[in-house]
């Protein structure tokens, strides 16, 4: 039962992370969603009988119908990509070509804390991270003054559900650690089981290694990470990769940083289930749930951004259903995901409500959600 919970939760979760990568035109990551949503439904077909099973399998025909498209469009792309484009202007005579220059990051730490701090509520990891940033400053100043410091780790264990924020600390994490100079480059490659993990004996280390290779001077980011310690005996291979990821983080202690992401229980039993990544993550890092009152702001920073407000009678209805939301939370429950999701479908309702007004409606009107815009009973 445990088992399907986990699997349902990863069907929706990736499923509905898909779309909004679609909306945003991220075919990219939307493939991968996709293709986790899948894996989700199609494992749960395989532990599930009578009506449940014929859901399930439905559930797998659409997503791989929407996979399938998706990859239509990604390989028009590709093919458009590979067009002959007019050769560019040549340099003057004797001058040497010019090589496009990567961005360099220029966030000091105190930039990075400061957009660490504007994240609604995290106040748990927000003083953590406060924490570490004074003990690494220090442990720099001591070594400049030839006094003796203590080994660190600085690979991280991000636990919580989904939707709280794992991996938009994550990219602070990167430029935080770029910032001290622990990382030279300080990008964030995200991944997951799939992008580490192949099918056949042997294809497993290289898949790692490649990814490890693309983090290196900067943070592996691996969400959903106790998949990788699935149990499945020898047709799996996930634990190759964690032998992989153990040999770089050992190999490349000063070049590479490893930050883990998951449920809190699964997560404890991945990191205890190896006593090599038991000895290398030491630092954890919980992410609570937001409460009524921070996912009624996260809905409000939203509306900021895109220039909506509120009308003072939507509000009200909106503070007392983000309590409700909260209470009665379940599973499920995808935090700011949720959120996002609540704001989209508030959008649309407006839209289709200002809709037949077409010019005429004012910009006050445009900007102006009102309590009937909001997908609530009521």
């Amino acid at each position: 039962m445990e088992n399907k919970e986990i699997l349902e939760r990863t069907y929706r979760a990736n499923y509905e992370s898909a779309k909004k990568y679609v909306e945003q035109n991220n075919l990219a990551e939307a493939k991968v969603c996709f293709k986790r949503s899948l894996k989700a439904a199609m494992d749960l077909m395989q532990i599930t009988y009578g009506n449940d099973r014929a859901r399930y399998r439905a559930n797998a025909d659409t997503v791989a119908e929407l996979l399938e498209r998706l990859n239509r469009k990604l390989e028009a792309a590709e093919a458009e990509a590979k067009k002959p484009r007019p050769a560019a202007p040549a340099s003057p005579q004797g001058a040497a070509p010019q090589k496009p220059q990567a961005p360099v990051k220029t966030v000091s730490v105190q930039e990075a804390l400061g957009q660490l701090f504007e994240l609604e509520g995290l106040e748990q990891v927000k003083a953590e991270v406060k924490q570490f940033v004074d003990l690494v400053q220090v442990f720099k100043t001591r070594r400049s003054r030839n006094l003796p410091v203590a080994n660190m780790s600085f690979h991280m264990v991000f636990m919580g559900n989904p939707g709280t924020g794992k991996t938009t600390v994550a990219r602070i994490m990167a430029d935080i650690f770029h910032a001290l100079g622990i990382l030279k480059t300080g990008q964030l490659v995200e991944t997951d089981r799939a992008g580490l993990v192949a099918q056949y004996v042997g294809q497993t280390a290289p898949k790692t290694q490649a990814k490890i290779d693309e983090a290196m001077g900067g943070v592996l980011f691996i969400d959903e990470a106790y998949t990788l310690n699935k149990g499945g005996g020898g047709n799996d291979f996930g634990q190759e990769a964690i032998d992989t990821l153990l040999k770089a983080m050992e190999d490349h202690r000063d070049e590479l940083v490893v930050i883990v992401a998951g449920y809190d229980e699964l997560m404890d039993k991945f990191i205890s289930s190896n006593p090599g990544l038991n000895s290398r993550f030491s630092r954890k890092f919980h992410f609570t749930d937001y409460n009524g009152g921070q996912l009624y702001n996260i809905f409000c920073s939203m509306c900021n951004k895109q220039k909506y407000m509120l009308a003072e009678d939507a509000r009200g209805i909106l503070k007392t259903h983000f309590e409700e939301l909260y209470a009665r939370r379940g599973v499920n429950f995808g935090n700011a995901r949720d959120v996002r999701n609540f704001f989209d479908a508030t959008v649309q309702r407006q839209a289709t409500r200002l809709a037949p007004l077409g010019d005429k409606a004012s910009d006050e009107q445009l900007r102006t959600i009102l309590a009937q815009d909001l997908p609530i009973r009521q």
